[in-house]
């Protein structure tokens, strides 16, 4: 800035440069902003490092204009188990298919959790307000009704294996982050742990080491479909005709 009045004056009234580009306005701050800068951070840090403050900083502001949009925590929390829910295709229920339509929802919303390292503990100890996160829990519910199951029985059942999916996506999602970890060496593969097995004194341990390949048998989402499929069909009803 010029030192001489004069010259600071003239500056102040000079006609600005016709070629100069004006300068560019920060978009506006907005739920759905909000939503995408902390699915970033989950995305590329993992859930732990999802606070107030790296949601901020992804955005380039300051946690007030965030707190105009948002409680706390738990309301982030709220919007990005809706967000993953808004991806759920939901079918329309068909009492004879309904064990496999369950499944495959679950499966979708498995495969949301697993995309986001540790976004599934957002789901944990949390009763969902949000109009998607709803809708799912609409679509399961209908889908558990249509095939005869009662409703106190499907309403538990539901919450089972919410609970289960939910468990199962935040294991996958620390396992890969210890993985990843310096100290990551006592991270076992399948077959390191059936060689240790193996190596168990036999009198102590007669069945861990007759059935070690068993114990550590199954790959990809293997187990996660045995477990799934015994919670869906103990929700059967007795007099079940499918």
């Amino acid at each position: 800035m010029a030192s001489d009045p004069k010259q600071r004056r003239a500056a102040r009234h000079a006609q600005p440069d016709a070629g100069a580009a004006p300068p560019a306005r920060k978009p506006p701050i907005t739920v759905e902003r909000i939503t995408d800068a902390a699915l970033q951070v989950v995305a590329e840090q993992g859930y732990d490092a999802l606070t107030i403050r790296s949601v901020t900083n992804v955005l380039g502001t300051g946690p007030s204009s965030l707190y105009a949009h948002i409680v706390n925590k738990a309301d982030i929390d709220d919007l990005l188990v809706g967000r993953l829910c808004a991806r759920i295709v939901l079918p329309k229920p068909e009492p004879a298919r309904w064990r496999e339509q369950l499944h495959d929802v679950y499966a979708q919303l498995r495969d949301q959790y697993l995309e986001y390292p540790g976004i599934s503990r957002a789901a944990l100890a949390m009763v969902p307000t949000n109009l998607e996160a709803l809708r799912v829990a609409e679509g399961i519910f209908s889908i558990l009704l249509a095939a005869g199951i009662e409703p106190r029985i499907a309403a538990w059942g539901m919450d089972a294996l919410s609970l289960y999916v939910a468990g199962y996506a935040l294991e996958h999602s620390l396992v890969r982050q210890r993985q990843k970890a310096e100290d990551a060496a006592w991270v076992l593969s399948s077959e390191e742990l059936a060689a240790r097995f193996g190596a168990l004194p036999e009198a102590a341990f007669p069945n861990t080491r007759k059935y070690v390949t068993e114990l550590t048998s199954g790959t990809g989402h293997q187990r996660f479909d045995f477990a799934l499929g015994l919670l869906i069909d103990n929700l059967a009803p007795s007099s079940a005709a499918d």
